[in-house]
């Protein structure tokens, strides 16, 4: 059973320039994706895949490996993120590696723990499941949601719901943007990341935080100093 995690991390990036080796807390955040895999003790390999030549002698030099560089297809701003890893898994193949089971981590979740990790590929092999997405709860109930209508004015989407109470409604998550764990063969045949049996992995929102913003980069690096004791 070999255990693959790859952490996306091409060189561009529209909103934040140079975003996955951006100092977070005074470290490339990407070390942070990197560490986190390390630390797991669950995969085979960890590989960043990129088209940048700094990018891969950050990677290299904080022990991941970089065996090959990612195409220019798949460095550009539509790439899809499965098709990054089908090129991965397409690539190590020409090399004679196989792997059962992947784990694509973002370069950009600095909250990712090795522990995390571990239990997510646990999670996903004894449960034999598809694929594992880490989720979390939306803070605010989404069926309470308001909209702008045509005539400038606020009004509830959902009308029904405009006067339950939260407890009562269904819990909604999200995506919490920080990795997937993939079955190989599953994700071979489907060529998607949510397949038709993604088992949930849901994460508290103290462990979440999107960034695409350098508002979103301070907040995120706030909320790491509150969650690592003001580190």
């Amino acid at each position: 059973m070999k255990t693959l995690a790859v952490i996306t991390a091409r060189g561009g990036s529209k909103r934040i320039p140079r975003k996955n080796i951006k100092p977070f807390l005074g470290k490339p955040i990407l070390l942070y994706s990197i560490q986190a895999a390390l630390h797991a003790g669950v995969f085979d390999e960890v590989m960043v895949s990129t088209e940048d030549a700094e990018i891969a002698a950050l990677a290299k030099a904080a022990g991941a490996k970089v065996p090959f560089y990612r195409s220019n297809d798949t460095a550009n701003d539509y790439a899809a993120t499965a098709d990054v890893l089908l090129e991965v898994l397409e690539q190590y193949g020409e090399l004679g590696a196989q792997f059962d089971y992947i784990c694509c981590i973002y370069p950009t979740a600095p909250f990712v723990s090795g522990e995390r990790l571990r239990e997510a590929m646990e999670e996903l092999m004894l449960r034999e499941a598809d694929s594992l997405l880490p989720v979390v709860r939306f803070s605010f109930p989404p069926q309470r949601s308001v909209v702008l209508g045509d005539d400038g004015f606020l009004r509830f989407k959902w009308q029904e719901y405009m006067l339950a109470r939260s407890q009562d409604l269904e819990p909604f998550y999200h995506d919490a943007g920080q990795f997937y764990c993939l079955r190989t063969s599953s994700f071979l045949q489907q060529k998607k990341m949510v397949m038709e049996k993604t088992l949930p992995f849901v994460l508290p929102e103290s462990e979440v935080q999107d960034i695409d913003t350098e508002e979103d980069w301070k907040i995120a690096e706030a909320k790491y100093r509150v969650l690592h004791g003001g580190v």
